[in-house]
């Protein structure tokens, strides 16, 4: 489904990515970990076509590098920012309908009413501005979008980050629910608790690179690089 290799990226002359080689298969949930600063988000930035990079992006077996970002997502990758990016003076239907591709056919795996199902405050909510919701609510809403446009791939960038709990619980059983319908996602991800829990696999950054890559279980096990790359 995507691969990277030897990427590198660049904001300005800050030279950010040093090297980073991963891949997602059809399906899988894999979790991007590290401390803040070492590259999590510049990564799927790169992958999406928002910073300056190097090396070899494959989504499907295709090329992807150097193209625009709206040329990506149109190939099947969703992203979902850290800051979430929602319309705020839009309603909450409104958004939802802005995540739809104008190609997409009866076959979309994901309906309005979907979103409502796995949400039901978005339903509550669904005539009210987007700006007015909780911080929990918006990011409910941007997941949500994002998966309108029906995409094969998604890239997300933390997305439990302030939420409360049972949202958090909401929030994993979607990525659940995604998996089931064949979507890979590619989680940045704070919470080790939670990225341990849905992924099948994980990689750890540091400076840049990954340093480590392996199961949950493995990961669990491996003391001296969660001490060395994720405990504080």
């Amino acid at each position: 489904m995507l691969e990277v290799k030897n990427l590198h990226s660049y904001y300005d002359k800050s030279h950010i990515l040093q090297g980073v080689d991963l891949s997602l298969k059809q399906g899988e949930i894999v979790s991007l970990l590290g401390r803040n600063g070492v590259g999590r988000s510049t990564t799927i930035k790169s992958i999406m076509g928002q910073v300056n990079c190097n090396g070899t992006i494959k989504f499907k077996e295709k090329e992807i590098l150097g193209l625009e970002s709206f040329k990506i997502a149109r190939l099947g990758i969703g992203y979902v920012p850290e800051n979430r990016e929602i319309f705020p003076s839009l309603t909450v239907k409104q958004n939802l309908l802005l995540g739809l591709k104008s190609k997409l056919s009866d076959a979309s795996r994901w309906t309005i009413d979907d979103m409502y199902e796995i949400f039901p405050r978005l339903k509550e909510r669904e005539n009210a501005p987007a700006g007015v919701l909780s911080g929990g609510e918006q990011q409910m809403l941007s997941l949500c979008r994002t998966l309108m446009g029906d995409p094969d791939l998604v890239l997300v960038d933390e997305p439990t980050e302030g939420l409360a709990p049972k949202i958090i619980e909401q929030v994993s059983n979607l990525f659940e629910e995604m998996k089931k319908r064949n979507i890979s996602i590619l989680l940045v991800e704070q919470k080790l608790t939670i990225a341990l829990k849905i992924s099948q696999r994980v990689y750890v950054m540091g400076r840049g690179k990954i340093v480590y890559s392996g199961t949950p279980n493995e990961l669990r096990e491996n003391e001296a690089i969660r001490k060395e790359w994720l405990e504080v």
